[in-house]
């Protein structure tokens, strides 16, 4: 069973794990494309500084970013600076937010916390919401940290949330069937499956992982047919 306490100290240990990754980086390289389009390396971790912040404001009580234009603006501007003032961000701003965590009693944990686009969740999901992000972004800044490299704990809660996130969705039409090598399948997708049964999707966890959150189009996975399209996250 886990626990947002340990939550937290994934995160902690992740968000090293990137800094120190950093070091492989020449300062040029922050400019270039990352592995998300349209986003250098830059606008990455200026990315992963500001959402560290805006969870800071979530545990507060207060709206995780003044508004989704602030937002945007806030990754363009930060974007614009040095690969040793971004690293900087990125490491002051997990501070902060690890400080956050470490505020919070029994009871904090369990109050209802209001997220990007008026959803809402319990404040013990925000240590999983912010390893999602260091994870899933560490892989996206382009620098050796593939796929294949994420904590297979990571893995299996990431297919259990993403499959959670698209069921019943209403830009998900079909229903799906996520079929892990090991056996273990998910139900994700429109509720009702039809005639022929729900859409088999079939692979490894990571494989499965990495076309839920739209980092691969699905290599690595079998279907009847081409994937189904799935939401931007």
């Amino acid at each position: 069973m886990t626990t947002p306490a340990h939550d937290a100290e994934l995160v902690r240990t992740a968000t090293g794990h990137l800094l120190s990754d950093t070091v492989k980086l020449e300062a040029p390289e922050a400019a270039e494309p990352s592995q998300l389009p349209g986003w250098t390396r830059a606008h990455v971790l200026t990315h992963l500084a500001r959402n560290a912040d805006a969870l800071v404001n979530v545990l507060a009580g207060e709206p995780m970013y003044a508004s989704a234009e602030a937002r945007d603006s806030d990754i363009e501007k930060g974007a614009d600076r040095p690969l040793d003032a971004l690293v900087e961000d990125v490491r002051a701003s997990a501070s902060r937010l690890e400080s956050a965590f470490a505020a919070l009693g029994d009871d904090d944990w369990n109050r209802t916390v209001t997220l990007r686009n008026g959803v809402t969740d319990l404040a013990s999901s925000v240590p999983f919401r912010r390893w999602i992000e260091v994870e899933l972004h560490h892989v996206d800044l382009g620098i050796g940290y593939t796929l294949e490299d994420l904590p297979g704990t990571f893995v299996d809660r990431e297919l259990t949330n993403m499959a959670g996130r698209f069921a019943e969705h209403p830009e998900v039409p079909v229903a799906i069937e996520l079929r892990a090598e090991d056996g273990r399948s998910w139900r994700t997708g429109a509720a009702e499956a039809g005639p022929e049964g729900p859409f088999v999707v079939a692979g490894s966890p990571v494989a499965l992982v990495g076309w839920l959150t739209g980092r691969t189009n699905g290599s690595g996975l079998s279907a009847r047919g081409p994937l189904p399209a799935l939401p931007a996250l």
